[in-house]
C-alpha cells in the first residue's frame, strides 16, 4: 500500500466502531461484595458445616480462594478507608473508627483521599454503593460526593434489620450514636420507604444495578451490614437453622444464609446476561469475626474483631473472573483487600494520581499459572489508640510489636496458624529485622485527623453537641 493510500486509511481505522475481537478486551465490571464482621471460618471454602454458602462458595470454586487474605484494620471504618482507595488508611489519618457526626466535614475519608470509584469513573465506569457506607455522614462526605452515581443504603456504622424499626425521617432527630441504626434508608439523597428484609432489599438492589447496565462497564459496592449486630433474621431464614441450639449462632447462621441466597441472585443475573466472563468478582469480610458478641467464628485463628492477631485481621476473601483467573485455586501467598484497588484500576486501565500512590497490587498476574512471585514482601498494621502494631512477612513470619495491647511477639504462620507459639525469644534477629522494617514503614503514616467512636463522649463535648441517650 503506498504512503498515501496509507494517509487516507489510517484515520479512518480509528474512527471505525469497536470490533467484535476488541469487545473481548473491553475493560472488565467490577463487584466488591463485603460483609460485616463475618468469621473466618464461617464460609463454606474455608470449611463451614453449619452454615451452607453455596453460592458464596460458587466465587472460590470458579475462582481463587486467598487462605491468607487480609483486610488492613480489624475493624469497620478504617478497614473500608483502606479498602476504597488502596491505601493504607494511616498515610491520611483513618486510623479510628468515625463517630456517627452529619455536621462534621472532617469526620469521615478526607477529600484528598480520592475513591475506587472516582477512579474507574476516568475509565467511563457507572458505580453504585450498596448497604453501609460508615465513610462520613456530613453532606460533603456523601457516596455521590466520592465519585459514586448511585446510592442506596444508610451513611452510619451500623443498622437495624426489619423496616418497622426505621422510624427516623434522618438524622437530624438522633439522640445518641446509634439512633442511625433507625434511620430510613436513602436512595442517592433522599430518605425511602422500604418494605423488605434489610439483607433482602440490597441484594434485591444489586440485582436491579446489573439489570440496568449491562452494556457499559459497572463498578457495584455491595457493602452488607449482615452479619454485624444487632442479631436479627426473619423466620425465612431460622428455619433453615433448628438444628442449631445455640440462639446467638443460630440467628448468625440465618443472617450469612440471607447474604448468601443475595449472593446467588446476583451471580446468577450475571451469568443470565451472560456477564460473567466479563466481571470480577471480590468477596470478601471487612474484619474478623467478633465471636462472642454475634456467635461468629474464626476458625483455627486466635483473636476477633479489634485484634492485629490473625483472628481479627484474616478474612474468607475470594475471587472469581472466568476466563482471566484460574479456577478452583487455593493461593496462599499473603495478600490484602488493598490489592482490590489495584486490581481494578489496573484492569480497566484507569490512570491514578502521582501525588497519591497506592498500596496495593494488581492480583491477576500473580494468580496466573506458573507466576511463583509474591505480591508483596511484607504487610502492615497499625492500631494507634492501642499502640499496638504488627508485620506479615513473604516468608510467612508475623511480628507484634510491643504496644499497650501487645507484648513483642513473633509466630511463624506457616506452622502456627494460631499463634501459639512464641518465637519472640529464640529468633532474636528475625524479630529485629522485622522490627526495623515495621519502624520504616510506620515512619510514612499520620495521626489519626479525628476523635472515634470510643472517644464520642469527649467529642461531643468538644463540639457543644447535647447526646442524651449517650
Amino acid at each position: 500500500m503506498t504512503r498515501k493510500l496509507l494517509s487516507i486509511f489510517l484515520p479512518l481505522i480509528f474512527l471505525l466502531p469497536i470490533s467484535a475481537a476488541s469487545q473481548e478486551d473491553r475493560a472488565p465490571n467490577v463487584i466488591i461484595i463485603l460483609t460485616d464482621d463475618q468469621g473466618y471460618g464461617d464460609v463454606g471454602f474455608n470449611g463451614c458445616t453449619d452454615i451452607p454458602t453455596p453460592n458464596i462458595d460458587r466465587i472460590a470454586r470458579r475462582g481463587v480462594r486467598f487462605t491468607n487474605g487480609y483486610v488492613s484494620y480489624a475493624v469497620c471504618g478504617p478497614s473500608r478507608a483502606g479498602l476504597i482507595t488502596g491505601r493504607y488508611q494511616d498515610r491520611f489519618g483513618f486510623g479510628r473508627n468515625p463517630i456517627l457526626a452529619p455536621q462534621d466535614p472532617n469526620m469521615g475519608l478526607p477529600l484528598t483521599e480520592e475513591t475506587l470509584a472516582t477512579a474507574l469513573d476516568r475509565a467511563g465506569y457507572h458505580s453504585m454503593v450498596i448497604g453501609k457506607w460508615h465513610l462520613g455522614a456530613h453532606e460533603s462526605l456523601h457516596p455521590l460526593k466520592r465519585g459514586f452515581d448511585e446510592f442506596y443504603g444508610f451513611l452510619s456504622g451500623g443498622h437495624r434489620y426489619f423496616p418497622e424499626e426505621w422510624t427516623l425521617r434522618d438524622l437530624t432527630e438522633i439522640q445518641a450514636q446509634f439512633d442511625g441504626y433507625r434511620t430510613k434508608l436513602m436512595r442517592n439523597y433522599d430518605r425511602v420507604e422500604e418494605s423488605a428484609y434489610l439483607t433482602d432489599a440490597l441484594s434485591r438492589e444489586a440485582v436491579e444495578f446489573v439489570g440496568r447496565n449491562p452494556d457499559q462497564p459497572f463498578f457495584l459496592y455491595l457493602a452488607y451490614n449482615a452479619p454485624h449486630g444487632p442479631l436479627q433474621a426473619t423466620e425465612k431464614y431460622l428455619s433453615r437453622f433448628a438444628h442449631i441450639q445455640n440462639e446467638k449462632r443460630r440467628t448468625y447462621a440465618a443472617m450469612v444464609s440471607a447474604v448468601d441466597d443475595g449472593v446467588g441472585r446476583l451471580l446468577d443475573r450475571l451469568e443470565m446476561l451472560g456477564l460473567e466472563d466479563d466481571t470480577i468478582v471480590f468477596f470478601l469480610s471487612d474484619n474478623g469475626g467478633p465471636e462472642n458478641v454475634n456467635g461468629s467464628d474464626n476458625g483455627p485463628l486466635r483473636g476477633k474483631k479489634g485484634d492485629l492477631l490473625e483472628g481479627g485481621i484474616r478474612v474468607p476473601f475470594a475471587v472469581q473472573w472466568t476466563g482471566h483467573i484460574p479456577s478452583g485455586v487455593v493461593y496462599e501467598k499473603p495478600v490484602i483487600s488493598l490489592d482490590i484497588f489495584a486490581t481494578a484500576v489496573s484492569q480497566a486501565n484507569a490512570p491514578l494520581r502521582e501525588d497519591h500512590p497506592i498500596d496495593g497490587v494488581d492480583l491477576v498476574p500473580f494468580l496466573q499459572p506458573g507466576n511463583d512471585a509474591f505480591p508483596h514482601d511484607q504487610l502492615y498494621w497499625r492500631k494507634f489508640d492501642g499502640k499496638s502494631n504488627a508485620l506479615v512477612d513473604r516468608s510467612g513470619y508475623k511480628y507484634l510489636v510491643e504496644g499497650k495491647d501487645t507484648k513483642p511477639a513473633l509466630y511463624d504462620l506457616h506452622q502456627d496458624i494460631g499463634e501459639k507459639d512464641n518465637l519472640a525469644r529464640k529468633q532474636k534477629k528475625k524479630r529485629k529485622s522485622l522490627k526495623k522494617q515495621y519502624e520504616a514503614w510506620s515512619a510514612e503514616l499520620i495521626d489519626p485527623i479525628f476523635m472515634g467512636l470510643s472517644q464520642r463522649k469527649a467529642y461531643y463535648q468538644q463540639m457543644g453537641l447535647v447526646r442524651p441517650g449517650e
